[in-house]
């Protein structure tokens, strides 16, 4: 699996070039072509999905799952009772989610 983080890229060096690059669900992840053998794969929002990429004959050169997180580097959690709040700092804190007790008992149950 591929991991990358959320608004970062990651490059992927290739042995042969490639022709076609599918990416399974372009909100979750991005692929852009810089040069025949070289992929940037950038990370849109959070979730997973898959990457091929084709040669000129239609054979697979690659088929990966992808999963897009956070950095946890630079996350800060805030626990109040019930409450769970993840902060991204990279620089400034902003809320990344937040998780309460009423908000997951009303996941688990359903609409």
């Amino acid at each position: 699996m591929l991991r990358v983080y959320m608004d970062q890229a990651r490059v992927l060096k290739l042995d042969r070039p490639v022709s076609k690059v599918i990416v399974g669900n372009a909100k979750v992840a991005d692929a852009t072509v810089a040069d025949a053998k070289t992929i940037v794969l950038t990370g849109r929002s959070f979730g997973s999905t898959n990457l091929v990429l084709l040669d000129a004959d239609g054979n697979a050169i690659l088929d990966q799952s992808i999963l897009v997180s956070i950095d946890e580097a630079n996350t800060v959690r805030v626990f109040r009772q019930t409450e769970r709040t993840v902060l991204s700092c990279t620089p400034n804190c902003e809320q990344h989610s937040d998780t309460t007790a009423a908000a997951a008992g009303a996941s688990a149950t359903g609409p």
